[in-house]
């Protein structure tokens, strides 16, 4: 069974990475895929802070790859790896269901945080870079990603204005980036993904000045930062 789920998580990481050549990639929904269209909503990174998918690509594949082929019957690699492959399986459908459905999308990417957060908290002490480290950026992203996905939908169908949606997702991103920081006191890059996602806000919001969401961004990086001191590694 561990040489089936070593191999079950490199082949949805194939996918999970393959799936943007075959869509078009993506750097958020379209504006026209709400009743009310987001055209510069003030929830969402500034473009340049999608690159960072490239990296968890990937990283993502080395891992699993060096996983199947080193660690395959490795305990300490096994725990992780079922909940990494909910995650990994749902994102290599996402881009087309996110080019579709919005709301549907919105559902699976926090299934794929799920998962990804499982799995964070289940990997092993050995081979850090390879085997936490991709997991950690993805947990990562994924945090700041579907609480973005929830603030556009809060603003997108009217439930909310489109500030006070911003502040409430981005604020749900940064106690669930602090909290699961502060239990895991390791895995320093999921907290530098999230971070790295709120400076694509702050910048976002630049122009036009955003206050309330920049000072809520700079207060969220803060608070992650202030975390470092209680880690063990």
């Amino acid at each position: 069974m561990n040489r089936l789920w070593a191999i079950l998580c490199f082949v949805a990481a194939l996918a999970f990475a393959a799936s943007p050549f075959f869509t078009g990639g993506f750097d958020g929904f379209d504006p026209s895929q709400f009743p009310a269209p987001q055209d510069d909503p003030p929830v969402q990174p500034s473009g340049y802070a999608f690159s960072i998918w490239g990296l968890i690509y990937l990283w993502l594949l080395a891992g699993t790859g060096f996983g199947l082929l080193r660690r395959w019957a490795d305990p300490d690699w096994a725990p992780m790896r079922p909940p990494l492959l909910v995650s990994l399986a749902v994102g290599a459908i996402w881009l087309p269901v996110a080019n579709v459905s919005p709301v549907l999308a919105t559902l699976l990417i926090w299934i794929m945080l799920a998962g990804a957060l499982v799995s964070l908290f289940r990997v092993g002490d050995t081979d850090r870079w390879l085997q936490q480290a991709p997991v950690a950026l993805l947990a990562g992203w994924l945090t700041a990603a579907a609480c973005v996905a929830l603030g556009l939908l809060l603003a997108g169908y009217e439930w909310l204005p489109e500030t006070p949606a911003a502040l409430i997702a981005l604020s749900i991103a940064v106690i669930i980036a602090v909290t699961t920081q502060y239990r895991l006191h390791r895995a320093p890059e999921y907290g530098i993904t999230v971070i790295w996602a709120l400076v694509g806000v702050i910048v976002s919001n630049s122009q036009p000045f955003n206050a309330a969401v920049t000072l809520l961004a700079l207060l969220g990086i803060f608070a992650i930062l202030a975390l470092r001191g209680t880690d063990t590694e």
